[in-house]
C-alpha cells in the first residue's frame, strides 16, 4: 500500500532528473552518449528511438519522428484497420516527438543512456487527442476548470517475477514457470539471495531515474511483488510507473529472471495497479474529515463518481481479455462497484487519515496503462462532482457477498458494449477518443477469440 502522507513532494520527485545543461555537460563530458526518445503507447509500454546524444542536443527542442501505428497498433505491433490516426488510408505518417525536458532520466542499469519522455503531435504541430499523456492532462484540465481542485496521486504496483530468462520461458511455451519465490512471502523481511539483489538494484536505478520508491515488499503470490511511490503530481506518477516497468524488466534479466505485468499470470494469481487518489484546493487537502469525523461533501461526490462512471469506462483500466480473470472472490481484486471505509474487498477503498485521508482506486490491474486508469478515474470523479449522483451506503464487512451492487464487466466484450454505448465515457472523452479506444478493444478480443487453448484440450480432447 501506498503511503498514508499525500502531502505533494515536489523535491522527490525531482531529485535524480537532469535539467538540459546538466545532461549537455555529461554529453561533452563523454558520459552519456545515447538518449533514449520514448512515449507511452496505448499499452502504457515506452516506445521510441535511441539518438545518438549529440544529435538530440542539437535538435532539441524538437525531437525525432515517429510512425503514428505506435499508437494505432495491437499487443505485438501488427498494422491494424480501424483507426482513424493511422492505416493504410493515411499512408502511415509521421507523428513528431516534442521531449518533455523536465523529464531526462539517467538509466544506471543502461550505461550511458539517458531516458527523455516525450509528448506527441500530429505534423501541424496539433496535439494527438488519443495520446494516453494527453489523455490524462486533459482530464486533469477539465477538473481544475470546472471545479478548482487538482489531483494528488500515489501509484501501488504489483508484478511477479519468475525463474529463468525470456528466451527459457517462451521456449517452454510459459508453461511449468517457476516463481523467483517458493510461496506467500507478504510482508516478510527475510526474502531469497536473489530477490533481495533485485530490491538492491530497483531501488537504485529508480532513485537515480528521479523515480525513487516508497517502499518495496512481497506480496501474497510466489514470485509477487509491490512497489509504492511517494504522492505527486499526476502525470509525473504515471511517467515514474513507465520508466518502472522498462527498470523492472532489464534488471530481472540481469537477475536471469522474467516479469510479468499480467493481470492475472497464473490461475488464482492477479496483480493490481491501484491508484491513490486526493483532491486539492489552493494547497490544502479537502477530503479532511470534519471535526467530528465526518465525511467531506467532496469527497462523497468524488466516490459516487467513481461508482457512476467507472463501470463504463473499464477499456480504459481493464484493457486486455485476461484483465478480467484478476476480478474474482476473496482475490482482493474487486468484483462489484462498491466503497467502504478501510476495506480492501471493495472497488474504492476510502482511507481515512485526517489531512491525508484518500481514496484508493483498486479495479486496474497491472497490464493497464496508468496514464489511461488514472484519466477514466479523474473523468469519474469529475462527473460526481458536477452530478452529484447519489451515493450508495458504504459497504461494511465483505463486499463479495454484495448482490446489490453492479457487479464488475465479466469480459472484456461486455465491458466494450458498455463504453460504446454509455454516454459518460464519449461526454467525457470525445468520439476520436472512444472510437480508438474501442477499435483496441476489438482488436484484442479478435486476437482470442477461435484460439484452441490447453484448457479447451485438457476438457475435451479425450471427453468429447
Amino acid at each position: 500500500m501506498t503511503s498514508q502522507n499525500p502531502q505533494p513532494d515536489l523535491t522527490a520527485q525531482s531529485a535524480g532528473l537532469l535539467s538540459v545543461d546538466e545532461l549537455t555537460t555529461l554529453v561533452t563530458g563523454g558520459e552519456i552518449t545515447a538518449v533514449m526518445v520514448g512515449v507511452p503507447d496505448m499499452m502504457g509500454r515506452l516506445k521510441g528511438k535511441i539518438l545518438d546524444s549529440v544529435h538530440f542536443l542539437a535538435q532539441l527542442p524538437a525531437g525525432p519522428a515517429m510512425c503514428a501505428y505506435v499508437l494505432a497498433s495491437d499487443v505485438d505491433m501488427n498494422t491494424a484497420g480501424g483507426f482513424g490516426l493511422a492505416g493504410w488510408h493515411t499512408g502511415y505518417g509521421d507523428l513528431h516527438v516534442v521531449p518533455d525536458q523536465k523529464a531526462i532520466r539517467r538509466l544506471s542499469y543502461l550505461p550511458g543512456t539517458v531516458l527523455v519522455l516525450g509528448d506527441v503531435e500530429n505534423p501541424d504541430g496539433t496535439a494527438v487527442d488519443v495520446a494516453p499523456r494527453r489523455m490524462l492532462r486533459e482530464q486533469l484540465r477539465v477538473l481544475l476548470a470546472r471545479h478548482q481542485v487538482e489531483v494528488r496521486v500515489g501509484v501501488e504496483s504489483e508484478f511477479v517475477l519468475y525463474q529463468g530468462t525470456e528466451a527459457q520461458i517462451r521456449d517452454a511455451g510459459y508453461q511449468g514457470m517457476t516463481p523467483a519465490s517458493p510461496h506467500n512471502l507478504d510482508y516478510a523481511l527475510e526474502h531469497p539471495t536473489v530477490l533481495r539483489a533485485f530490491f538492491h538494484d530497483l531501488r537504485d536505478a529508480l532513485a537515480q531515474a528521479g523515480s525513487p520508491v516508497e517502499a518495496v515488499k512481497t506480496e501474497g503470490a510466489a514470485g509477487q511483488v509491490e512497489v509504492t511511490w511517494p504522492y505527486g503530481d499526476p502525470v509525473r506518477a504515471c511517467d515514474a510507473y513507465a520508466v518502472h516497468k522498462h527498470a523492472v524488466r532489464h534488471i530481472a534479466a540481469h537477475h536471469g529472471m522474467t516479469s510479468t505485468f499480467m493481470a492475472a499470470p497464473q490461475t488464482g494469481v492477479g496483480s493490481g495497479l491501484h491508484l491513490h487518489v486526493s483532491l486539492w484546493r489552493d494547497g490544502v487537502p479537502v477530503f479532511t474529515p470534519r471535526s467530528h469525523g465526518e465525511l467531506p461533501d467532496l469527497l462523497h461526490h468524488s466516490v459516487a463518481g467513481l461508482l457512476g462512471a467507472l463501470p463504463h469506462l473499464a477499456p480504459l483500466y481493464a484493457p486486455t481479455t485476461n484483465s478480467y480473470k484478476r476480478y474474482a472472490a476473496r482475490s482482493f481484486a474487486p468484483t462489484n462497484f462498491t466503497w467502504g471505509v478501510d476495506n480492501r474487498t471493495c472497488a474504492v477503498r476510502v482511507a481515512v487519515h485526517r489531512e491525508n485521508t484518500r481514496l484508493e482506486v483498486r479495479l486496474a490491474g497491472a497490464d493497464a496503462n496508468p496514464y489511461l486508469a488514472l484519466a477514466a478515474v479523474v473523468a469519474a470523479i469529475s462527473h460526481g462532482l458536477t452530478g452529484h449522483p447519489k451515493l450508495p451506503e458504504p459497504v461494511i464487512g465483505d463486499a463479495y457477498t454484495d448482490v446489490d451492487s453492479l457487479p464488475v464487466p465479466r469480459t472484456l466484450d461486455e465491458a466494450l458494449t458498455d463504453f460504446r454505448e454509455n454516454h459518460i465515457a464519449r461526454h467525457a472523452f470525445g468520439e476520436e477518443v472512444l472510437d480508438h479506444y474501442a477499435r483496441a478493444a476489438e482488436i484484442e478480443i479478435a486476437a482470442e477469440r477461435g484460439q484452441v487453448t490447453d484448457i479447451d484440450r485438457e476438457r475435451g480432447f479425450l471427453r468429447a
